[in-house]
């Protein structure tokens, strides 16, 4: 139960990570200042966060013209719900 709660944990900041990500690079971008790589948005996605990423990319309407990220970052979050269905579905048996 403890490795369960450290995991909601980590999911739960990585996605607000992910999702204050988009906020900075979208707030970067209208200012014409650095800018966040895709390299890292789409990492921050990869190890968890693709939610807060999703989520982040249409409130803030960022990267919604972007095919790599309209495509990836959707598709990466379906393969982490399969993950986690499957790992469930290997507890439970």
């Amino acid at each position: 139960m403890i490795i369960t709660g450290i995991v909601v944990g980590y999911l739960i900041l990585i996605n607000i990570a992910g999702f204050l990500m988009m906020r900075a690079d979208k707030r970067r971008a209208v200012r014409h200042k650095w800018r966040i790589r895709e390299r890292s948005l789409f990492l921050c996605a990869a190890i968890g966060g693709s939610a807060g990423s999703w989520i982040g990319m249409y409130v803030f309407r960022h990267k919604t013209k972007h095919l790599r990220f309209v495509l990836g970052i959707p598709a990466i979050l379906v393969l982490q719900i399969a993950v986690v269905f499957l790992l469930i579905r290997q507890a439970v048996l």
